[in-house]
């Protein structure tokens, strides 16, 4: 079988891989400080050599539980006078399905092993232990470890990135009903990458994944009908698909379970991706998770705050008497070591709200949304909601979700309501791969972070649809075709623009100006850049207004408006300043030029009407006229 020979391929791949990994942290150890309690190369070992050892024993056991049956049942045959001859088949069969039982519980057994080393180590050495052991799982037919292997085939973990191999790995698990492998599938028809570009083939994937159970499944399909891609728009299937996922994402709010990403915009910072002056670190992230993920309050209460601001830090004082009152109102509401408490409760819940501290305002709003020790009262409620939604508390954003799309206390909207469950849905546990298509991406691991911002754009984040159009436009990576590249771009940077990115609607201007993609259509690009100077502000697309307009290009020739709009990109931008100083210095020399030329070209036209009035030898006259002029005044200046 075609994928079992890869998963060999796989296993050496990844022993080179952990050799090199330990050659490098030979060289870093002074540097690297391991964080939680590690899994040791020898409990590996340990655990391998006890299944081996298990398996040779069951083996033996086998062997004597099978002539001690054969016995039994030659004994109990003759006794009965049946002939014997179909027990050695019997209990080969037995054998066979005892033996098949062993080596499942085998695979499962690594492939537990794998996920503990992934959740409780952090070093990349252990962490590449885990996938050599997910291998070998695999190897046994655990699906889930092929899933695993397969993803990091897919998005090339450790650098082992071999898409044709994971397409492979996919189509076999899909066969056996995995709906992770249904939603790769599809994910990877929507692009063309390693597999023909079919959207009608990669719908049909998506829905069998969401029917199995595949939350990105959904999230995709919700944001297919929203946005109408390949599919009717309609709001109310988008909201069906769309609240499955927010139901799951906040359960798991709730249970404090997940923490916020950053989301680096390349567009933004093309020149500063060496520095991780506003970003997380990988290895404090992974800390925090860990951290959080184990009850640690105050690391959440960070990590709540990393969320609020989107980046590092936050000024540990300024909330900081709002959260004790907060943490007191938590105690007397749920009853955590005193009685429960509600009217106590409220009172702390409400000076904490005053403070700003919007988990509080939350707790309101959820107080008189479900009447916990209050009078039911949805206006409050929405009130509360509101407040906290907008510092970004996502549990008051999916309250808020709920109740636009039941028309609890506000008018039915399911636009709205659809809106709110996908910001909901953004903070799922994939949100991570923002982080590592980030760092790819600076390792110069182009094609690993293209093919992870691919899958978030396909979910709908508007920020990995710019950065996927970006990755593509410059041409450098390998998982596509080059004429592909741009029209492939361009798709992604109109999903962006309809999502309100006014840097990806000048892109579209800009595709369509020079033909990157599409054919050259001036009005249609000087139709963007009005949308985004308009609706936007942007001084790029201002200025570029500006040029069609001097040259009347895609538009009429406007040079009033030319210079109206130059002033306009100044005026929005100071990085613009400079640009149009030069851009108008050229316009008003060229106007002046043509105003000359102009001038020449209309006196010449009066002269040439005086062949009527004066005669045929008007010019002489003029000249004679001239010479006249000129000694009279040399004469007089020599006086």
């Amino acid at each position: 079988m075609k994928p079992l020979t890869l998963l060999i391929q796989i296993l050496i791949l990844i022993g080179v891989t952990i050799k090199n990994m330990e050659a490098e942290g030979y060289n870093k150890r002074q540097k690297e400080r391991n964080v939680t309690t590690q899994v040791s190369v020898n409990k590996v070992k340990q655990l391998l050599s006890h299944i081996l050892e298990q398996r040779k024993l069951s083996k033996v056991i086998n062997k004597k539980e099978y002539l001690l049956e054969k016995k039994r049942n030659q004994h109990k045959l003759k006794i009965k006078g049946i002939p014997n001859k179909d027990v050695p088949k019997r209990n080969k069969n037995h054998l066979k399905k005892q033996a098949e039982k062993n080596f499942t519980d085998q695979g499962d057994d690594l492939f537990n092993m794998g996920v503990k080393i992934l959740q409780e180590s952090k070093s990349q050495k252990h962490k590449a232990e885990a996938y050599m052991l997910f291998a070998k799982a695999a190897d046994m037919g655990n699906l889930k470890a092929m899933e695993k292997m397969a993803e990091a085939l897919l998005f090339g973990n450790f650098g082992m990135q071999n898409i044709t191999a994971a397409i492979q790995l996919y189509e076999s698990l899909a066969k056996e009903g995995s709906y992770k492998a249904q939603n790769a599938l599809g994910f990877l028809s929507s692009y063309g990458i390693g597999m023909e570009y079919d959207q009608a083939k990669a719908l049909i994937y998506y829905t069998f994944g969401s029917a199995g159970g595949s939350m990105m499944s959904q999230m995709i399909l919700g944001y297919r009908y929203l946005s109408g891609i390949n599919v009717l728009q309609n709001c109310e299937v988008a909201l069906n698909h769309y609240k499955k996922v927010a139901d799951y994402i906040a359960d798991k709010l709730e249970k404090s379970e997940g923490i916020p990403v950053e989301k680096v915009r390349l567009t933004e910072r093309p020149e500063n991706l060496s520095s991780n002056s506003e970003i997380l670190d990988w290895d404090i992230y992974q800390y925090y998770k860990f951290l959080a993920e184990r009850g640690d309050v105050q690391i959440q209460v960070s990590l709540g705050q990393l969320h609020l601001i989107g980046r590092k830090g936050l000024d540990q004082d300024y909330y900081g008497n709002a959260i004790g009152l907060y943490g007191l109102g938590l105690l007397h509401f749920h009853g955590k070591g005193i009685p429960v408490n509600y009217a106590e409760a409220l009172k702390y819940f409400q000076k904490a709200a005053e403070k700003g501290w919007p988990n509080a305002q939350f707790q309101l709003g959820f107080m008189y949304y479900s009447g916990s020790g209050v009078w039911k009262d949805y206006k409050l409620a929405f009130k509360y909601f509101y407040l906290a939604s907008q510092s970004g508390q996502p549990l008051a954003i999916y309250y808020l979700a709920e109740m636009y799309a039941t028309g609890t206390g506000v008018l039915r909207s399911c636009r709205t309501a659809v809106e709110l469950y996908k910001g909901v849905c953004e903070l799922g546990h994939w949100a991570e791969k923002f982080l590592t298509a980030y760092f790819a991406y600076k390792d110069g691991d182009i094609d690993s972070s293209l093919v992870q911002y691919a899958l978030l754009a396909e979910m709908g984040y508007e920020v990995a649809q710019s950065n996927s159009a970006f990755i593509l436009e410059s041409k450098k990576a390998n998982i596509l075709e080059k004429e592909k590249m741009y029209p492939m771009a361009l798709l992604l940077w109109n999903r962006a623009a309809v999502q309100g990115n006014a840097f990806a609607r000048v892109k579209i201007g800009d595709y369509h100006y020079y033909g990157y993609g599409t054919k050259k259509d001036y009005q249609t690009a000087a139709t963007h850049y009005s949308i985004a100077a308009d609706k936007y502000h942007s001084a790029q697309a201002m200025f570029n207004l500006a040029y069609m307009y001097e040259h009347g290009l895609g538009i009429a020739k406007d040079i009033h408006l030319a210079r109206r709009l130059y002033d306009m990109a100044a005026q929005t931008s100071p990085d613009a300043h400079i640009p149009v100083f030069f851009a108008l210095m050229k316009l008003e020399t060229m106007h002046l030029l043509r105003d000359i030329l102009f001038f020449n070209f209309t006196m010449r036209w009066k002269w040439m009407k005086l062949d009527n009035t004066v005669g045929p030898y008007w010019d002489l006259f003029v000249i004679g006229l001239l010479v006249a002029t000129l000694i009279f005044l040399l004469r007089n200046r020599y006086r």
